[in-house]
């Protein structure tokens, strides 16, 4: 389970940010003001910090990823900032920061830079075949097999599986499927999203012992060879 730390003063934006990444299973902690978010960021262990550039009391995002960076801490930061100038954007790169993101933002694209950060972190390249339980697919020939059965998807149908594989065990929202696999940026109020997964399951489950994808109430959907927790 990831661990990140939010440090933002604006209640709204800090709220949607730990709602959005407790939707993914990460473990999330969210400090309103600089002291206490430096505080946090050197005494715990934290796969990346998401950091508001623009923060009260004179101690903002700036301050604290110098400060950071001068006591030798490279935990992978992402600034969130409402500046959008080049100029701002070098200073924050140059001050350490992994990444930089202006607002207002998708969750869905801060969702892959991070992703893209722990990458970075563990050196790890894109795996070009994702595998879960029986289940197998090949990212480059775009070939889906499940027990050595090969599975007939459409296109979108492939996109909406390996979407899932990348989250194993994690719950999928209807709104990042929304987002990842049909690039909407708005819910266009069908049921789109329960009709393929409905296609998907007779292609991926059906005849097999142990089902793959997982309803979770209210939320969405999970790919994992585990039912997800009541």
């Amino acid at each position: 389970m990831p661990r990140f730390l939010i440090i933002e003063d604006d209640s709204q934006n800090a709220r949607f940010l730990a709602e959005g990444m407790r939707e993914l299973q990460a473990e999330v902690c969210v400090c309103p003001d600089g002291v206490q978010g430096l505080t946090q960021a050197v005494t715990g262990h934290w796969d990346a910090i998401v950091l508001d550039r623009m923060l009260p009391d004179g101690f903002d995002g700036l301050k604290i990823l110098q400060a950071l960076r001068g006591m030798g801490n490279t935990t992978p930061v992402l600034v969130l900032s409402a500046l959008s100038a080049t100029d701002e954007r070098v200073r924050c790169l140059k001050a350490g920061c992994d990444d930089y993101l202006t607002k207002p933002f998708a969750f869905s694209e801060l969702q892959a830079r991070l992703e893209a950060l722990l990458r970075r972190v563990q050196s790890a390249a894109p795996a070009p075949v994702l595998e879960v339980g029986d289940l197998r697919l090949d990212l480059l020939s775009r070939h889906a097999e499940r027990g050595g059965r090969t599975l007939m998807l459409q296109p979108r149908e492939f996109r909406l599986l390996a979407f899932l594989a990348r989250h194993v065990d994690q719950t999928v929202t209807r709104t990042m499927l929304l987002e990842s696999v049909w690039d909407y940026r708005f819910d266009p109020q069908t049921n789109v999203i329960d009709v393929h997964i409905s296609r998907l399951r007779n292609k991926v489950d059906k005849g097999f012992e142990q089902p793959l994808i997982h309803t979770v109430r209210g939320v969405g959907y999970c790919l994992s060879t585990q039912p997800p927790a009541p």
